[in-house]
């Protein structure tokens, strides 16, 4: 891989899911080869939705302090705040591309960290949007 990848929610969801099955082997194995790499970026809102979805509702829930630790160790991978602007630019690429305004949010968080490609099962596979290309790593 070149470049920075950004991980959506339900892709670092997976890796952590006991009952994942092979998507969760898959979202390991994206989450490993990017830390090793050094190319990997996500956005605070990846890491909420990530808390509250492996704590709260997962048919078995990740322990509230390994879930903080999870937190803490992909901390370094936030490699911009999300701002008044980033909020804004979503609202033009939700509109521009007709998806909903998180999804929107998640991609100006990728294309506002410099990120060429977007690890998630949310949108299109191969979709280009906002100069960022969506892989859905499960297909």
């Amino acid at each position: 891989m070149n470049g920075i990848a950004f991980v959506d929610s339900n892709v670092l969801i997976y890796a952590h899911d006991r009952n994942a099955g092979a998507k969760r082997d898959r979202a390991a194995a994206i989450c490993g080869q990017l830390w090793t790499e050094r190319t990997g970026c996500l956005s605070v809102q990846v890491l909420q939705e990530f808390f509250v979805t492996v704590t709260r509702k997962l048919r078995t829930p990740v322990v509230r302090a390994q879930a903080r630790e999870v937190v803490r160790a992909y901390s370094p991978w936030v490699l911009n705040p999300t701002t008044p602007q980033t909020v804004l630019r979503a609202t033009e690429i939700g509109e521009a591309a007709g998806i909903g305004f998180w999804d929107a949010l998640i991609l100006a968080s990728a294309e506002q960290g410099g990120a060429g490609i977007l690890y998630s099962e949310d949108l299109n596979d191969g979709q280009l949007i906002a100069g960022v290309r969506v892989v859905n790593p499960f297909k």
